[in-house]
């Protein structure tokens, strides 16, 4: 079991993609604060390098080296970890690739994809956990989705798609989860200095303006465990959903122009 500084028992938070951008920083954040963390990633060698500055602050912690992309061993996983563990207090969904590519340059195998690995591995891992957190009267999920999940995005409709999923869905749990002692937190990413930015197979991005550093978020995401609130803007851009919900065919149409404002887009689409 793990315990902190002080003697007694640490909390403990399994993190998914947490190799880089927000998932590392995360981590690094939590076990700076105390908790004790089990990451998981793809690349060993990478949460190699993640585990290690953890456990400066958190010696217990752990990592699995892990392809999400099948949620029926996603789950197994979360199982695993929290048999390790011998608990885990806080599950932090944040595993996620990009999908840019421009209708209809993208196919069906793209779409199932980033369902898989941003949505229904997590989804498989909280209903893995959560009838043990039942059992406590205690846990926190943690789904990191992204503003893409209350706007849709040109060049971006399955990676929208993917978080869209994740909003819905963590609203219906939270109510369902309502009075058990099992919270539901949503966090709304921006604009995060990350690799989603440059990956290989998707379109380059629209978007130039300035990015948000990942331990700036991986800290609005650490004070949103304990935080009353559900929804977290990070950074804050609900403004922006606000406009869209008042007025979508505005939304729309300022969507449709910043799209074809765009020399990449054009070249795509023929536009």
């Amino acid at each position: 079991m793990a315990s902190d500084t002080s003697g007694g028992e640490s909390r403990i938070a399994l993190i998914t993609g947490a190799s880089s951008g927000i998932g590392a920083a995360l981590a690094r954040e939590l076990a700076q604060r105390g908790m004790t963390v089990g990451i998981v990633a793809r690349r060993h060698d990478r949460l190699v390098e993640v585990l290690e500055a953890c456990r400066v602050h958190a010696p217990a912690s752990q990592m699995w080296a892990a392809d999400l992309s099948d949620p029926d061993a996603a789950a197994e996983l979360a199982l695993t970890a929290w048999d390790a563990f011998g608990h885990i207090d806080v599950l932090v969904n944040n595993a996620g690739v990009p999908m840019r590519k421009t209708i209809p340059n993208i196919t069906a195998g793209d779409v199932e994809r980033v369902m898989r690995i941003n949505f229904l591995s997590s989804t498989a891992m909280t209903l893995a956990l959560i009838p043990r957190m039942l059992a406590r009267a205690t846990g926190t999920i943690v789904n990191v989705a992204s503003i893409a999940g209350r706007f849709g995005v040109t060049t971006e409709a399955a990676y929208s798609a993917s978080k869209f999923a994740m909003c819905g869905w963590s609203e219906g749990i939270a109510a369902d989860m309502a009075g058990t002692g099992v919270k539901v937190r949503l966090i709304l990413p921006g604009t995060i200095d990350t690799e989603l930015w440059d990956q290989p197979d998707n379109d380059p991005p629209l978007y130039q303006g300035d990015l948000v550093p990942a331990e700036e978020t991986a800290v609005g995401i650490a004070d949103s465990i304990d935080s009353e609130h559900f929804e977290h803007f990070l950074p804050d851009m609900k403004a922006v959903v606000e406009a869209k919900v008042a007025d979508i065919d505005k939304f729309m149409s300022g969507m449709v122009t910043f799209h074809r404002s765009q020399p990449a887009a054009a070249e795509k689409t023929g536009r």
